[in-house]
């Protein structure tokens, strides 16, 4: 024989109803022996005690009875159900008189959940031409008189159901779960999961082939998947890892309904009724691979927090506590503390707080004079967080991973047998927690979510560049790359399961109207981790966003330069809340577009290494235009035409020829060896003359010649064999808090490595102490939205890479 239970929704009304009762044909047309356990229909269990709730408080409660009867009899032809509802009626009526009811007032009223459930299915089962027969399990499972949570007497039970069912084998026997009686016939409830425990001892007492548990999704998962949406199926447990999920709080199972099986070794199955072709999860006795299981959550629980420095080296403090427990009927399910006692924290239901503080307040209330107690105190926003099967051994990863998203635990604990791990986390935080944990251990690619500002020509190609490589960076990286944001200065488009190709169309038509704020809400509403924000933006103020950014977990990429370019009290400030918060910014592209530039000298300047000067070729755009015009026989306004035609330069060229560029990239410089200078203190060479400064672009486009005499006499000036090169360079006593900074043009041998320069490329020259005269070169491409993009999205890989 194979038991199958159904759960609530299963038997609601309408497809629910109609997948059980096809369940229930296939088996019993196939001639396969099977008893049903059914729970109370839908809501019905928490409608009832609403129902009560309301007649205790002597609210008027007909019109919810009346609805709640309506849905009892939907499909039926005719009500089957006169005595049961006049039975509540007067239950709920007597309430309503008294003012108040008892636990087994209580049991007597939410019993006729899993009776109405229970009629209700035998009677649709024989209109479609099944033999079933409604079973009061009241007559079969006798228990103890401790209503509300009755612990059956099994030989009693055992020897009613052998007989029962002797006697009924012909039939399909529909019995109530959840529901029992004391030997007086009291009716009795067997508490949480009660009517997964009533076909576990139907199971073990009838010598079941299997246990089938009917519910609304396809087995148990490695978290709760209306929590974790990456949440993967576990094809098989054994007992041993069913009971720990079970007594971790995993929803599908309980502790007590595991033992029964075990037992006799009856495989439990874990079915979807609403997806029959799915295998599900089986538990069996057979033990799996080792390793971590599921991710289990507790919620309506509370700390309760002991402390007192004058409990240092006092024994019996523990078994005080626990007497309190014990006296108020109070489970303890997590206990952590120091070895000093000086502070205790206990994990309780949060319905039992209350009494627990009271209960402790009064055993300590002398310790409280004596000031060896200080504080008694109750944390209600918490929810407890367990890892089945993981050991301390590898626990660095998942608590990594927590920290860096800046979720700190609670409270920590270890079982004995040091293969379960649970962590106290604020409730507001648990769901976020609880996918951070998730993705580290189970995720098959690490889950990086970003928000991208400025989607202009670098922030546009870096889009591009991320969907079109997304795929084979899963693939090959394990890393999925999600852009849940994407804003320009006015809108934003936002998807938490990430943007796709027509994300420009979207934007335009869907962005909404948002501030930086909203992004961080939305990021903390979704529990979105790992999270990136990438500033594409010139802007002189998003900047200001950087903090709040890193203070709510973002890390920083940047290809705006102004931030590290401000004022030195600002980019010291940043720098502190990045420690802070322990948040990463990078900003490679900062300098030398894509080129590994500022990882170089970060390395070498970490490793302790003496760099004793820096000099290059910073701008893409005046290495095009001074590389051309030292070779070429053409007129300087001829070459910068040139460089305007292919968009080498910004808008108005003068942003590129007045040399403030090639200094803020000096300074970036010179601040990543902790020199403290300001951009003001920067010597720079402009490279246009002062009546060509003020004006339009048009004008000063207009007026290009004007440049040539100029630049003509400065290249025949050269010594023979000299080219003309715009360099940035860093040098002075660097071991000091400032530098010298200068940006400058100069002439140099045309075969040495600034002279030999080609195109629009970038040349840095690092000297150090080490290497004496001989610098180390870095060069290429220094500029370009393709280049500049390209080095965003190394940064992103980068600190992808760190977060794995």
């Amino acid at each position: 024989m194979k038991i199958l239970k159904f759960g609530g929704k299963s038997l609601a009304n309408g497809e629910g109803l109609q997948k059980v009762v096809q369940t229930i044909a296939q088996k019993y047309f196939n001639n396969e022996p099977i008893a049903v356990i059914v729970s109370a229909r839908g809501n019905a269990t928490d409608e009832l005690v609403i129902l009560l709730k309301k007649a205790q408080a002597n609210i008027n409660f007909q019109a919810d009875f009346e609805q709640f009867k309506k849905y009892q009899l939907e499909g039926l032809k005719e009500n089957i159900f006169e005595e049961e509802f006049s039975v509540l009626q007067k239950l709920l009526e007597g309430v309503s008189l008294l003012g108040d009811y008892s636990e087994k007032i209580k049991d007597q009223v939410i019993a006729y959940g899993e009776i109405l459930s229970a009629k209700y299915l035998a009677n649709v089962l024989n209109e479609n031409n099944i033999k079933a027969q409604f079973t009061d399990a009241r007559q079969l499972i006798k228990t103890d008189i401790n209503f509300g949570n009755a612990q059956p007497i099994e030989a009693v039970s055992k020897k009613n159901v052998l007989d029962y069912f002797e006697k009924n084998s012909d039939k399909v026997n529909i019995v109530t779960g959840f529901i029992g009686s004391t030997l007086h016939n009291e009716t009795t409830t067997l508490g949480r999961n009660g009517s997964n425990y009533t076909a576990s001892l139907l199971a073990n007492y009838l010598n079941a082939e299997e246990f089938q548990n009917y519910t609304h999704v396809d087995g148990i998962f490695t978290a709760n998947p209306d929590l974790v949406t990456d949440a993967k199926k576990i094809e098989r447990l054994s007992f041993n890892e069913a009971n720990e999920l079970a007594n971790f709080g995993a929803q599908i199972l309980h502790a007590k309904t595991i033992i029964p099986l075990v037992e006799k070794n009856i495989p439990l199955r874990i079915l979807n009724t609403f997806n029959p072709e799915n295998e599900g999860t089986l538990i069996t006795a057979e033990q799996t691979n080792e390793g971590i299981k599921s991710l289990s959550v507790l919620t309506n629980v509370s700390l309760i927090n002991l402390e007192g420095r004058g409990l240092l080296g006092k024994t019996g403090v523990d078994a005080r506590i626990f007497r309190v427990m014990a006296e108020n009927d109070i489970s303890v399910s997590i206990i952590s503390q120091g070895s000093s006692e000086r502070g205790i924290g206990l994990v309780v239901n949060s319905d039992k707080a209350s009494k627990a503080l009271v209960g402790l307040e009064k055993e300590f209330e002398t310790d409280f004079y004596t000031k060896d107690v200080n504080k008694i105190s109750v944390n209600d926003n918490i929810a407890v967080i367990s890892i089945i099967g993981q050991d301390l051994t590898n626990f660095h990863k998942p608590y990594t991973a927590l920290i860096r998203n800046k979720i700190t635990p609670i409270l920590l604990n270890n079982t004995v047998t040091g293969r379960n791990i649970s962590l106290v986390i604020s409730q507001d935080e648990f769901k976020r927690a609880l996918n951070v944990i998730h993705g580290e251990i189970f995720g098959v690619a690490k889950k990086i979510n970003i928000a991208i500002f400025g989607h202009g020509t670098v922030g546009g190609t870096l889009i591009s560049q991320i969907l079109e490589s997304a795929k084979n960076i899963e693939t090959r990286k394990g890393v999925k790359l999600n852009v849940f944001a994407i804003a320009n200065s006015k809108k934003v488009l936002l998807n938490k399961f990430g943007i796709n190709e027509n994300w420009k169309a979207t934007l335009e038509d869907k962005g909404q109207d948002y501030k930086v704020e909203d992004i961080i809400a939305y990021s903390k509403e979704h529990h979105l981790e790992n999270l990136i924000a990438i500033d594409n933006t010139a802007s002189s103020t998003f900047i200001e966003n950087y903090i709040s950014l890193a203070e709510n977990s973002f890390d920083l990429i940047s290809s705006n330069k102004v931030a590290n370019t401000v004022s030195f009290d600002f980019y010291r400030k940043l720098r502190k809340v990045l420690k802070d918060n322990q948040k990463e910014y990078l900003y490679e592209t900062n300098v030398g577009a894509g080129l590994p530039l500022i990882d170089t000298i970060k390395l070498l300047h970490l490793s302790g290494e003496n760099i004793t000067k820096i000099k290059g070729v910073f701008s893409g755009t005046l290495s095009y235009l001074f590389n051309n015009f030292s070779v070429e026989n053409k007129k300087f306004s001829e070459v910068l035409q040139e460089a305007i035609d292919k968009g080498f330069t910004e808008p108005d060229s003068r942003e590129d020829l007045n040399g403030n560029d090639v200094g803020r990239k000096l300074l970036i410089l010179a601040r990543e060896l902790d020199l403290q200078n300001e951009f003001e203190e920067i010597q720079i060479q402009n490279l246009i003359p002062e009546p060509l400064r003020e004006g339009s672009a048009t004008d000063f486009l207009k007026r290009l010649s004007e440049l040539d005499g100029i630049y003509q006499n400065i290249k025949d000036a050269q010594g023979p064999n000299e080219v003309l090169r715009y360099i940035g360079e860093l040098s002075g006593d660097l071991q000091q808090d400032k530098g010298k900074l200068e940006v400058k043009l100069i002439s140099v041998p045309a075969k040495s490595a600034l002279g030999s320069l080609k195109g629009s490329d970038s040349i840095f020259e690092i000297y150090t102490e080490s290497y004496g005269e001989q610098p180390i070169v870095i060069q290429g491409a220094g500029a370009g939205a393709s280049v500049t993009a390209r080095g965003v999205f190394g940064d992103i890989l980068r600190l992808s890479e760190k977060k794995l």
